[in-house]
């Protein structure tokens, strides 16, 4: 059975050194052995500032991005247009 792990980035914040290493932890487990979905309000640029750059930054993203399928949305928040029914 393939597990299937989901992510959703709902922080404004940089994480922390031990959310950090939590996250690389996960990825590294997961990385081309199972699926995880991530749903992010960042780029990927702006993830790894949020990560906090450097190496353990970057192996995270190296595990997500180099194995991935992005699909970047554009246009106006949806909340902007179900504001406007009511």
């Amino acid at each position: 059975m393939n597990e299937c792990f989901h992510a959703l980035d709902c922080t404004n914040t940089s994480v922390n050194e031990t959310e950090v290493n939590s996250i690389l932890e996960i990825m590294e487990l997961r990385c081309n052995k199972k699926s995880t979905i991530l749903c992010s309000q960042w780029t990927p640029e702006g993830g790894y500032q949020k990560l906090g750059g450097g190496p353990i930054a970057d192996a995270i993203l190296d595990r997500i991005i180099n194995s991935s399928y992005k699909i970047l949305l554009e246009g106006t928040s949806m909340r902007e247009e179900y504001s406007k029914l009511k």
